[in-house]
């Protein structure tokens, strides 16, 4: 199942406040960016960022999910209402990302 538009939408509103983030669609998901750096993305119409340990830490009982089929697990944000905390948890990530990969 494709994620739809309108969650991707809310999820990019709730972010919006933190400058650098934007997102790509790819084949009906869409893979979230911070600063150019991947933190997660939305899949079957959940957010899923990547299981950092500071977001392990921020989100001590969230579910490990696969976004799909053969995928490393990620980590179910559903406290997508807060934008504090939204952006503490990207914020807080972004040391820990690695840094995108250089185009040939």
């Amino acid at each position: 199942m494709a994620s739809s538009k309108e969650y991707l939408d809310y999820i990019l509103e709730q972010l919006s406040e933190l400058h650098g983030i934007t997102c790509r669609s790819m084949m009906g998901e869409y893979i979230i960016y911070y600063g150019g750096k991947v933190v997660g993305g939305i899949y079957d119409d959940r957010f899923l960022v990547k299981p950092t340990r500071s977001a392990a830490a921020l989100m001590p009982g969230a579910c490990r999910e696969l976004p799909y089929e053969g995928a490393k697990e990620m980590l179910l944000v559903d406290n997508v209402e807060d934008k504090a905390f939204l952006h503490k948890l990207i914020e807080a990530m972004y040391d820990e990302l690695p840094a995108p990969k250089k185009k040939k």
